[in-house]
């Protein structure tokens, strides 16, 4: 599927509320314990494809969570250091990724009828409505927005 403005995924509410951004798209799942820096929202994990990117008030959007049980506290770690993502959009719900998603207090969706991370790019503005379950692309990070134009 290519995604187009106006296009609308849909998938299943794990924390409820809407927010609008930017997406952060991350082609692998990411590591809670030792792959994040909470202080400053950044991916440290070594080799990973986003290593040194910060996804502070961005919407994240990758296939899951991987590691230890540990993966939700340094979630949550974030939102009390006001470093959070704005929201989270994962392909496979698991127990990490789910409590991570519930103890940073940012609106949640996962298991979509698309994958996220095969249609969405780095830099595009979405709303994300978990209360409804949809992602909407609003516009391109090439700049093209709904109802034409740039």
């Amino acid at each position: 599927m290519t995604a187009t403005v106006g296009t609308v995924l849909r998938g299943r509410t794990v924390v409820p509320g809407a927010v609008t951004g930017e997406a952060l798209v991350s082609p692998a799942t990411i590591s809670g314990w030792g792959g994040i820096d909470p202080a400053s929202g950044t991916i440290v994990e070594a080799r990973h494809p986003l290593q040194g990117v910060c996804f502070t008030g961005r919407i994240l959007v990758f296939p899951g969570a991987k590691g230890s049980s540990g993966w939700s506290a340094f979630f949550q770690s974030t939102r009390l250091l006001g470093t959070a993502p704005l929201g989270m959009i994962f392909t496979v719900t698991t127990t990490k990724a789910a409590l991570g998603a519930v103890v940073t207090r940012v609106p949640a969706l996962a298991d979509l009828d698309v994958d996220p991370v095969r249609v969405l790019r780095t830099g595009d503005r979405i709303r994300l409505d978990a209360t409804a379950g949809t992602v909407e692309l609003l516009a391109r990070a090439d700049g093209h927005r709904a109802g034409g134009g740039t």
